[in-house]
């Protein structure tokens, strides 16, 4: 069972444990790429929708390679945007990808991802010279690297399944504050180191590749100000509860088990929530009885649970409220 401890920057696991790794410093490929597996309903149809690249005149899905200081799922935003026109939030993860391109290791990462209401794809002139909607079986005949078919599978077996649409679920541990050693003030006026500020336009980067259109916070300052990038930039407004709040969940822990159990029962749209390090004992109280036990094992232990500015993504169906997997994830190195 992974703990506290271990060192990753980002790891992902699957409900149906057809996807489980952890990636960190000492076991990354070389070159890291990520893409999407962006899909649509046509006449209750599925479609999928793959590119034509005339640099390399093959069939394949939208991906690209890492830049530096990029996250994953920040890149497979980005270039899904570059080369097709579309600005995507990120679903379930699919598959990992392995192969080498000049004696140099490679993986590329792939996300589903539904195409936009109202969206339409436009082939980068650049990069794509085509773009075409298939139905799952025209894709497979269609692609040119055979691991390419790796992800459509998962994708397959989510949509046979009834899990291929979801909605994030987000907790995120505030980022690095003020030593609590220095601090003369009231605890939650603490409010976050010059570190703790740059990680916070981290997160909010980070947190647009799933888009969350509701925001619960502690009403400390410590974790309004992690928040404050993202909803600033979305327009959006944070809901203080001061049940997450150290010392509320130190009085009552059912109240803030509660606030966790509405992230699943009561929104039906992406949400993010930040706290703090003594409350995420009572938040994976609440995760690891919903989560299924190919998910909840993957859980951490042991304290810290989360770094400062890590967070957990979960990808929930609509009423049944499945959890169908589960990202662990640092928007900065350290």
């Amino acid at each position: 069972m992974p703990k506290a401890t271990t060192e990753f920057v980002y790891a992902a696991h699957s409900a149906d444990e057809s996807l489980s790794i952890q990636r960190g410093a000492g076991n990354s490929a070389e070159i890291n790429a990520a893409g999407a597996l962006i899909w649509r309903y046509r006449r209750d149809q599925l479609q999928v929708l793959v590119i034509h690249r005339p640099n390399y005149d093959d069939w394949s899905w939208p991906k690209g390679k890492q830049d530096p200081g990029e996250t994953l799922p920040e890149v497979a935003v980005r270039e899904v945007r570059e080369e097709v026109g579309l600005q995507i939030t990120l679903g379930v993860p699919l598959a990992v990808t392995a192969y080498r391109v000049k004696k140099r290791s490679k993986e590329v990462f792939y996300w589903a991802a539904e195409l936009p209401h109202g969206a339409k794809a436009k082939a980068d002139e650049g990069e794509v010279d085509e773009l075409r909607w298939v139905s799952p079986q025209q894709a497979r005949e269609m692609l040119t690297n055979p691991t390419d078919c790796e992800p459509l599978d998962a994708l397959i077996s989510l949509y046979k399944k009834g899990l291929l649409r979801t909605r994030p679920v987000i907790v995120i541990r505030h980022t690095k504050a003020k030593p609590r050693s220095t601090w003369a003030g009231a605890e939650g006026e603490r409010s976050l180191a010059a570190t703790g500020k740059r990680q916070a336009l981290a997160a909010g980067r980070l947190m647009e590749a799933w888009g969350p259109e509701k925001l619960i916070s502690s009403p400390w300052v410590r974790c309004m100000q992690t928040l404050y990038p993202y909803a600033k930039n979305q327009g959006l407004p944070i809901k203080e509860k001061r049940a997450l709040t150290e010392a509320a969940n130190e009085r009552s822990p059912k109240a803030a088990a509660k606030i966790v159990e509405s992230l699943f029962d009561k929104y039906d749209k992406p949400v993010a929530l930040c706290t703090h390090r003594p409350v995420l004992p009572t938040i994976l109280g609440v995760l690891t009885p919903r989560l299924p036990l190919s998910l909840s094992r993957h859980l951490p232990t042991e304290d810290p649970y989360l770094k400062p500015g890590e967070m957990w993504v979960l990808q929930v169906t609509g009423q049944e409220k499945t959890v169908v997997s589960l990202e662990q994830i640092k928007p900065f190195d350290d």
